[in-house]
């Protein structure tokens, strides 16, 4: 198993990291100079991709991946997400307009101190979990797709990502050129396998996000499930990093984006990358992968 891919014409490792738990609604966890110095310690261990969005910390996190990455940026892909804002009352709400895509765009770039980013994910908003787009703000999309493809013309974005996809749409969206798909997929979450098995046959980026479920009450959890605990303890690593060396054998073109704010935790992440699965550890595992796996 290969350790590196390709994300957006860049060559990265295959476990990145995913900037979100930075920060909470509005604020980082931390100071800036603290969270500019964890992400300096990041890219010190070899992480080459970073995924943020503007609204995460209600752009902090992306102040501050702008300040880790100056001087360095050529060393790393940041992805971004653009389909959402801040908003007070409801933590976010969605911005799915042509035009408000170009704002999202024009956003990120500002907060990243980049004339270019490197990807840029349409975050649709069509079905939960998260924000569900209603009224006007239910938008049509090849409308989204023009309007990135523009973006990329104008050599805003250097490739088009995206979030939260349907086959259907991801197969509408193949002529358009699409680097990487993110959406929710784990040993525990089949949901999205069709959606991997058409990105995989068009050799593009598959980058899962609750990579290990549980991300919302009543949801499984890959590390409480009994066979994930009994091949971890088996192979000497942690449920967790079984549950992600698991994803990364599903697929040569998965990318992880765990994210935390400890650095022992970030290690155990960047470890899980090395994480070799027999095959007959792979086999007992899938029961789970077909939800018929017993939790603890």
């Amino acid at each position: 198993m290969t350790d590196h891919t390709l994300l957006a014409g860049k060559t990265v490792r295959r476990v990145g990291y995913g900037a979100m738990q930075l920060g909470g609604i509005d604020r980082l966890s931390m100071p800036h100079e603290d969270a500019v110095a964890f992400l300096n310690g990041v890219l010190d261990r070899g992480v080459s991709h970073i995924d943020t969005a503007a609204f995460y910390a209600a752009g902090a996190i992306n102040r501050a991946i702008a300040d880790a990455i100056r001087g360095r940026a050529g060393d790393v892909v940041v992805a971004t997400k653009v389909g959402a804002v801040n908003d007070p009352a409801t933590h976010l709400r969605p911005t799915q307009k042509p035009a408000e895509l170009r704002e999202g765009v024009e956003t990120n770039l500002r907060q990243l101190g980049l004339d270019r980013v490197d990807l840029v994910y349409l975050r649709r908003a069509d079905v939960a979990p998260g924000i569900v787009a209603t009224g006007d703000q239910i938008v049509p999309l090849d409308d989204q797709l023009a309007e990135l493809s523009a973006l990329r013309d104008e050599g805003k974005i250097a490739a088009i990502g995206l979030s939260q996809v349907s086959r259907d749409q991801l197969a509408a969206a193949l002529p358009v050129g699409i680097a990487a798909v993110q959406n929710a997929h784990s040993l525990v979450d089949p949901s999205s396998e069709p959606v991997l098995d058409l990105a995989e046959s068009h050799d593009i980026a598959w980058v899962p996000y609750f990579p290990l479920g549980g991300a919302f009450p009543g949801m499984p959890k890959v590390t409480e499930q009994e066979a994930v605990i009994a091949a971890a303890a088996e192979l000497g690593v942690t449920p967790s990093q079984l549950g992600l060396a698991w994803l990364l054998a599903r697929s040569e073109r998965t990318l992880l984006i765990p994210g935390t704010k400890s650095v022992d935790h970030l290690a155990e992440n960047i470890a899980a990358g090395d994480v070799v699965l027999p095959a007959e550890v792979i086999a007992s595992l899938r029961p789970v992968a077909a939800g018929d796996g017993a939790g603890v």
